[in-house]
């Protein structure tokens, strides 16, 4: 065969490839612009709405609304209650994610080695996630009554200098709501780890525990590092918890009181939203939310990507 006819052959098989690779393309956007598409009205556009809303003067959804701008912005960081409710936010992360994710590991960790009775622990653990907000707080309004089971308990013990109105004490508001995402959230996320670890191949610990390691060496040193991309998505859901879907648990047991003791972030949106009727700044609020989850989320990911990974 010819220079030119071999020439001729290879420009053919490019074309070829060229048209089978166009179609292709096509045919993929033409199978997820319906996907696309939803995803776009019930996520993108609300979004959108969002950032537009916080720039209005709004006092109710039946009442006429007025472009002030970056007003409300400048009214967020001029509010002393949003910075207590930032404050109360960050307390509430970092207790929650020091609490509960290393405690949720271990137990996670523990489950995957399939000790007797195992499946009756997970279910037990996996409980707490089965439960409703409300039913919860109910749960948990039984143990912070004036004449609930912890100050029952204190007295029976002598311990009446301790006994508390838990959820209308300044001191102890913010602890007692925090508490019910410990109760809750360790055995979640224990069974979430619990099916991660399981994937990690035995035979991994057994060479090691053959070398001498510790079970603490197997969890912090083997199996922490095989998981860390798992744990960082934990650690993004927990904190995006924190951040919006904890408000629940304020709205239920104390109202973000007494005074601002209790008040979130979270809540403090639903506040300004629905008690005070200022719609505009509490997508203000909702505008802040959204940019610390993003950066949060951002940080969280490049902190726990594997090192393998370029």
């Amino acid at each position: 065969m010819s220079v030119a006819a071999k020439t001729s052959t290879t420009r053919s098989a490019r074309a070829s490839r060229s048209r089978l690779a166009l179609r292709r393309q096509v045919t993929f956007w033409l199978m997820i612009a319906p996907a696309v598409l939803l995803f776009s009205v019930i996520m993108i556009g609300p979004l959108i709405n969002m950032f537009r809303v916080s720039t209005l003067d709004w006092r109710g959804i039946v009442k006429p609304s007025t472009f002030v701008g970056l007003k409300n912005y400048l009214r967020l960081f001029q509010d002393v209650h949003f910075y207590r409710a930032l404050a109360n936010t960050g307390i509430h992360l970092a207790v929650t994610t020091l609490v509960v994710l290393p405690v949720s590991f271990m137990l996670g960790f523990f489950l995957s080695q399939r000790p007797a009775g195992y499946r009756f622990l997970r279910t037990v653990f996996f409980i707490p996630g089965m439960l409703s907000a409300p039913a919860l707080a109910m749960i948990f309004l039984g143990l912070y009554l004036p004449d609930g089971i912890i100050n029952h308990y204190l007295r029976l013990i002598g311990l009446d200098n301790l006994v508390h109105v838990w959820l209308a004490d300044r001191g102890t508001a913010l602890g007692a709501v925090i508490a019910v995402d410990l109760w809750g959230g360790i055995g979640w996320y224990t069974v979430l780890f619990f099916a991660s670890l399981s994937n990690v191949s035995k035979e991994l610990y057994e060479a090691a525990q053959i070398d001498g390691a510790s079970y603490w060496t197997l969890i912090w040193r083997i199996a922490f590092p095989i998981s860390i991309d798992f744990f960082g998505v934990m650690v993004v859901l927990l904190f995006l918890w924190v951040l919006m879907g904890s408000a629940q648990n304020v709205l239920l047991l104390t109202g973000g009181g007494p005074g601002d003791s209790s008040l979130t972030l979270g809540f403090y949106l639903y506040r300004q939203a629905f008690a005070n009727r200022f719609l505009g700044y509490s997508q203000t609020i909702g505008v802040f939310i959204f940019a610390v989850g993003i950066l949060g989320t951002l940080l969280v990911r490049r902190i726990t990507r594997p090192r393998f990974i370029s």
